[in-house]
């Protein structure tokens, strides 16, 4: 019997397209855990909750002008969950080495491209290094996968496993059900589009509202285009393929929501800024010339509604070009600028550009993207990813989830990816660094560190300041 074939977006098509010796379009996470999790139970907990999406069991078809999802005649969760342990004390070196190993490796096309490495011996519990294909969904949706496996307690009860066919019977009876949400790539554009249209159409000046969007959305297309390159830096060196990863200690969310309220500004601003001081801090440490006008950042902006269930996967996301002050050096000057350049962007069109132009070029002729990507990536330094995670801490087969990093891959001729993660009432920090660009991770999560503890004093000292102005 011939396995059952569905055709894959075109904006997911970009995705796989992406894909070099350079940079696999591999989205990598570290999720480390208090306690050891007992093989069996994981299993059991993957079957259930991730092998649910039937994605997971589909392998890509690529037949040059089409491609594919096919569901995997040989599927076998033991060719995706992998045992090992670390060497030795176990220590976060030898957890960040394994990661960078990893992650400087692409996954087998022969199967769905996914991996889950189960590591002991890691500080009296375990790890578990996930690696899943940026073509099978986006961030958002990946890391909203992942907390489906977990609970809020240790111990839940798990439902019993179900046969694979009686779990497609079920996936088509809820497929059924949400026929009316987005199950296509253009249409998640034309959905986006349909609201403003909707959200606008009820103003009294309606006519000139959306001859303004069209005018704005032509803008910020130029825009996109005429932008100059990225200045010459370390940061834009010719890659290698090889990864090296990172991760900072976490940093009290409180401390960051104080900062933003004393600033007024957000919490994205603040993580923004200390990014911005800490990749300064790069240029300063290593004596080189800091541009002058700044550096970019590409980062992710979510298109999927966020209260839709995640019942099918995919990619709902464009990408906005940021630009970091790192030539200013007072960190609330900095601050203030990154907010400005902040909320300019939060006006623009540009995710919805970036998410047209990515469904353009996953119809066209490979060639065409790869010159829209050579010519996009001259324009960002580094990916930049902010996700917010539970509030509350979670148990994943028993074990309590300690923290969680993780790293998006990066396009074209970039070789940095940076994210932040929210979780439990904490941020974490992480980067991805290609060896070929003169960074050295672990020192720039040090300079991330200080960075943000350098505005947060400057904050509070203004805040005391403005305090005595309203006391007198």
């Amino acid at each position: 019997m011939t396995p059952k074939r569905t055709a894959m977006s075109s904006v997911d098509r970009s995705w796989l397209r992406m894909d070099t010796t350079e940079n696999p379009m591999v989205i990598s996470t570290v999720l480390v855990f208090e306690q050891p999790i007992p093989l069996k139970r994981l299993k059991r907990t993957l079957e259930e909750r991730f092998l649910k999406f039937r994605r997971f069991r589909q392998r890509v078809i690529d037949k040059g002008d089409s491609v594919f999802w096919e569901d995997d005649p040989l599927f076998d969760l033991d060719n995706h969950l992998h045992s090992i342990a670390l060497p030795g004390n176990g220590d976060k070196g030898e957890l960040q080495a394994l990661a960078s190993d990893l992650n400087s490796t692409a996954l087998d096309y022969r199967r769905p491209l996914w991996q889950i490495h189960y590591i002991d011996n890691y500080k009296g519990g375990c790890a578990l290094l996930i690696r899943i294909h940026h073509c099978i969904a986006d961030g958002i949706s990946l890391v909203r996968v992942m907390l489906s496996l977990t609970d809020r307690t240790a111990e839940p009860r798990l439902e019993r496993v179900t046969h694979p066919a009686t779990s497609a019977k079920r996936q088509r009876t809820r497929t059924g059900r949400f026929l009316h949400r987005m199950v296509d790539s253009t249409q998640a554009a034309w959905e986006q589009a349909g609201l403003f249209v909707d959200s606008i159409r009820k103003e009294p000046d309606y006519p000139v509202k959306l001859a303004t969007t069209a005018a704005g959305i032509v803008i910020d297309l130029a825009k996109l285009g005429l932008a100059p390159f990225e200045p010459k830096t370390s940061l834009k060196s010719t890659l290698v393929g090889r990864k090296r990863v990172a991760w900072a200690e976490p940093i009290e969310l409180e401390a960051v929501k104080q900062c933003a309220r004393a600033l007024g500004g957000t919490v994205n601003d603040v993580l923004l800024c200390a990014a911005t001081g800490a990749l300064s801090r790069h240029f300063t440490e290593h004596d080189q010339a800091i541009p002058d006008c700044g550096i970019r950042v590409a980062v992710p902006f979510n298109l999927r509604p966020l209260d839709q269930p995640i019942e099918t996967l995919g990619n709902q996301f464009g990408l906005v070009l940021v630009c970091l002050p790192v030539e200013v050096t007072d960190p609330v000057m900095c601050f203030h600028q990154v907010q400005e350049n902040m909320n300019r962007l939060k006006r623009s069109y540009q995710a919805q550009v970036t998410y047209s132009l990515l469904d353009l070029f996953g119809r066209g002729p490979d060639i065409l993207e790869r010159r829209a990507l050579a010519l996009l990536s001259n324009k960002a330094s580094a990916v930049l990813t902010n996700v917010p995670g539970p509030r509350h801490a979670v148990y994943l087969a028993g074990s309590k989830l300690v923290q969680p990093m993780f790293w998006v891959p990066q396009s074209g001729n970039i070789g940095i990816g940076m994210s932040i993660f929210s979780y439990a009432g904490t941020v974490q920090f992480g980067i991805t660094v290609d060896k070929g660009i003169q960074a050295e991770p672990a020192a720039v999560m040090d300079y991330f560190h200080d960075s943000f503890w350098q505005l947060y004093r400057a904050a509070m000292a203004q805040a005391d300041v403005n305090a005595l102005r309203h006391a007198s």
